[in-house]
Formats: C-alpha cells, sequence, structure tokens
C-alpha cells in the first residue's frame, strides 16, 4: 500500500473501533492474517479490519457502519471454502465479517426434527449436540470439524450424502438474515410447507454473502441411524460402477447414504498423507467404489447389504469387497477417501475441479475429459473421483513435481480450460457443489446466459444497490466493487 491508502485504512480501522469497539474489531495484521489466507494456503490477502459480532444485533450494527463509511463487507464462516468466497480481494476497502462467535444452538425440538442453530455453529458440534438427542443432521463433508452452518447454508454445501438426503438447501426451513443496510429479516420458521408466495429464504441460500448476512438458520433434524453398513469395492471399470449404482440405487432403495467413486490412485495418495493407513483391500483392481446404507428402527441394514454383495459379485459387477466390521473399520474405509485429498494437496498446487454431468453421462465424461487433458498436457496426472448418485466428479490434475511456479500454474490454466471445454460438451456444471467464489467467477460469467445474467442483476440490485456485500463474489456487479 503506498501513504495514503495507509492512511486511508488508518482512518477507517480507527472509525470502526469508534463505532463497533475493540472487542468487536481487529485491526492488528498478525490477528487478522488467518482470517485473510484460503484453506489450502495457495492465496493470501488482507483486510482493513475483522469484526467478529456475538450476535444478530451486533451484525446489524456492523452492517450499518460499514455502509456509512463505504466500506465492502465479506462474510466469512469458517474459512473452508475451495473457491475464494470468503476472503478480500480489495484489501483496502474491505472487512471480513466473521460468524465465528455466534455459536448458540438455540433450540432443538424433538418432535418438530428440526433445530435452530446461529450461523457460526461448527458442522460437527451442531451433529453430536442432535445426536444427543436421538436425531441426526445429515449434512457430511471433509471439513466438517471446522467449517461453520453459516457458510455451509450460503454455499449450498454438497457433500456425501447428497444422493439420500439432497444439498444442504434441502436441509434449510428457514433463515434469519442481516441485509445490506443493516434491517434484520427473520425468516425462521419451521413449517415443512408454507406456500405463501415466493419462498425467499432461497435467495440467500446458495447467495454466498452476496445478498445479505445469514446469521441463524432452522434444519430439519431426522432419525438417528443407529445402523449403518459400509463397504469397500473392486469393480472392472467406471461403467460397471455406474450399472452397480443403477442396481444398489434399486435393491437398497432409499437407504442408501453414499455411493463414491476413486481410482487405484486413491490407495496411493492416501498412503502418502497417511502412512500407517491399512489398505483392506487389493489395490490393482481398476476402480473402486465406497458404499454406504444406512437405516433404524427395524430394518436390518447388515443382511440388505450382505444379501446385496452376495448377488452383484454372482453377476460379476463386483470383483472384490469388505464390509467393515466395526465404525473403526468403517473410518478406516473413508480415510481412504479423504486420505486422497490431502495426498494430492501435498503434492502441492494442482487443478481442482467440482464438476456435475448427467449420470447417465458419467463414465463417458471422465473418459473424455481424462483424454483431453492427456493430449494437452502429457505430463501431468488426472485424479477423477466424486459422488456417483448426484452426478458430481471431482476430476483434479496434478502437474509434475519439480516444475517451476511459473510453469505449474501454466499447466493448471490449460487443465482448466481443457476441462471446461468438455464439460461443456457434456452440457454440465463447473460447480456442482463448491460453489463460484472469486475463482470461478470469469468461468460463471463467460457461460451465462442473457436472461440469467439479468435477473442475477435485478436481484442484487433491488437488495444491495451499494454492492456493499461482498464484491468480487459470483458475479461483477456495478456498486462498491
Amino acid at each position: 500500500m503506498d501513504i495514503n491508502t495507509d492512511r486511508i485504512v488508518g482512518d477507517l480501522q480507527r472509525a470502526l473501533l469508534t463505532a463497533l469497539g475493540g472487542g468487536v474489531v481487529l485491526t492488528d495484521q498478525g490477528e487478522i492474517s488467518r482470517y485473510c489466507r484460503d484453506w489450502h494456503g495457495d492465496v493470501t490477502s488482507g483486510a482493513v479490519a475483522v469484526l467478529r459480532p456475538r450476535s444478530t444485533e451486533a451484525v446489524s450494527a456492523a452492517v450499518r457502519v460499514c455502509s456509512q463509511l463505504g466500506i465492502a463487507i465479506v462474510p466469512q464462516g469458517g474459512n473452508t471454502g475451495l473457491v475464494l468466497g470468503g476472503i478480500p480481494d480489495q484489501p483496502e476497502n474491505q472487512v471480513v465479517l466473521s460468524l465465528e462467535r455466534m455459536t448458540s444452538l438455540r433450540k432443538i425440538d424433538a418432535d418438530d426434527f428440526s433445530a435452530v442453530v446461529e450461523a457460526g455453529c461448527i458442522l460437527s458440534e451442531l451433529k453430536d449436540r442432535v445426536a444427543e438427542q436421538g436425531m441426526f443432521f445429515p449434512l457430511a463433508l471433509g471439513a466438517q470439524g471446522s467449517c461453520r452452518i453459516g457458510g455451509n447454508v450460503s454455499t449450498n454445501a454438497g457433500g456425501i450424502n447428497v444422493l439420500r438426503y439432497g444439498m444442504t438447501r434441502e436441509l434449510v426451513l428457514g433463515v434469519e438474515v442481516v441485509l445490506p443496510d443493516g434491517t434484520i429479516y427473520d425468516g425462521l420458521s419451521t413449517l415443512r410447507k408454507d406456500n405463501r408466495g415466493i419462498d425467499l429464504k432461497q435467495l440467500f441460500i446458495g447467495a454466498e454473502g452476496t445478498l445479505g448476512i445469514i446469521t441463524a438458520v432452522s434444519l430439519k433434524l431426522m432419525p438417528h441411524p443407529d445402523q449403518i453398513s459400509t463397504a469397500l469395492l473392486g469393480v472392472n471399470s467406471l461403467d460397471d460402477v455406474i450399472a452397480l449404482y443403477r442396481r444398489a440405487r434399486r435393491d437398497c432403495c432409499d437407504l442408501m447414504s453414499a455411493f463414491e467413486f476413486m481410482p487405484p490412485l486413491a490407495f496411493t495418495l492416501a498412503r502418502e498423507a497417511m502412512p500407517d493407513l491399512p489398505l483392506p483391500l487389493s489395490t490393482n483392481y481398476p476402480a473402486y467404489v465406497l458404499m454406504e446404507i444406512s437405516g433404524s428402527g427395524l430394518v436390518d441394514v447388515a443382511d440388505l447389504m450382505e444379501r446385496f454383495l452376495e448377488n452383484v459379485m454372482t453377476d460379476g459387477l463386483v470383483l472384490d469387497g469388505v464390509i467393515a466390521a466395526s465404525q473403526a473399520q468403517a473410518r478406516n474405509l473413508w480415510l481412504v477417501r479423504e486420505g486422497m485429498n490431502e495426498g494430492q494437496a501435498k503434492r502441492g498446487a494442482h487443478m481442482r475441479t467440482d464438476i456435475s454431468v448427467p449420470l447417465s453421462r458419467l463414465a463417458d465424461f471422465v473418459r473424455d475429459a481424462e483424454a483431453a487433458v492427456t493430449r494437452a498436457l502429457p505430463d501431468c496426472v488426472s485424479v477423477s473421483y466424486g459422488h456417483v448418485g448426484d452426478g458430481n466428479v471431482h476430476l483434479n490434475v496434478l502437474p509434475p513435481t519439480g516444475l517451476a511456479k511459473v510453469e505449474r500454474d501454466e499447466a493448471i490454466y490449460r487443465a482448466k480450460v481443457v476441462v471446461n471445454e468438455v464439460v461443456d460438451i457434456y452440457k454440465g456444471s463447473i460447480s456442482a457443489e463448491h460453489g463460484i467464489g472469486r475463482l470461478k467467477r470469469s468461468d460463471f460469467e463467460e457461460r451465462l446466459a442473457a436472461p440469467q445474467r439479468t435477473l442475477l442483476t435485478a436481484v442484487k440490485n433491488a437488495i444491495d444497490p451499494a454492492g456493499i456485500m461482498n464484491p468480487g463474489c459470483q458475479l461483477k456487479f456495478e456498486g462498491l466493487s
């Protein structure tokens, strides 16, 4: 920053401290640095300040002050996002508003199967609290020990249980939101059926904080699944993975809660991150499935899994498999899936994607996209895995080790272009569950049809005409951005 910019930032910091107090406002660069770095550590930014209110009313006051001072606001939950939606891109004119102090679980209603929780509550802590009362919140992510409910809702998070329970959007009954002028919208209903006009909560779910700050959410709960059966299966091809899913969907019905596919490289990557991780199955099969079915009450889940696997192995769809005999064994099976992500990170910066295509075309897409990457970047390694039941593929590309940063960045950019071209051919989405943020904004804008752009712009201008809320995220709007 130059001298004039430093002076302006200093004036803004003093004004924030005067209006909101030191208990809310952080200005020390050492203290705010962790709020201005993305989860993988690839991007580091800065901010005028970090605001940490403890209540919805305090969020409202902070928004009003920022609006008066002409400061834009970047809302932040657990800062575990993967598309740069929660860190500033204009440090001299943006504050981070962290919801980390708003962690109250306001209400659990066992008869209503609902909970009202503040936005800063960590996902795993919510799941544990409702489990204590015999209920279950099904959203499940690798980052659930650090991600927060407000961020989950603001990004419409996906995860491993989407095929049974849907995206976060389908688990939300109501929201409390602080609007860009500081007004508090209280929509914390727990009604399942409410057809009184436009469903306003849907405007804020998946909006990534561009229309307001979600401060609390009312959520659907489910009966706690006291029976879970987890299996790791080796199959002959990705086509057989799809055929196996079709059979599982028919035979296990709505009791199937997860159905993941992985390549053989998953085991190598997982071992690179967790050298002591046990590998319960041969790593020589062309493709793998991690499958889970769950239930409660009178259903015999273990018997269902055993009968299903007996049938599909007899028919040749599954070559080998192992069923977890305990929770610890099931956890080890899931560690292969989680460990492969950590293994990729250990190899350095790489191209990460979050793609969805029609389920019926998933195998063809993976083949075509990986072939396109090989033609364009023969020295790079493609790693395709994901959530079969919802057509979500994470096709990542790992550049060779030892490349200079400029060469690695060029390979990552080239891989993105190549893969996105195949996504367009298959009429898929470049963001299945991670959102748009700042990272994917240009790719998103390039693919926007005119009517969609008009509608999105109209909504933004109606709710946030000054452009105070998370400018630069999703679409580039006029205003403070």
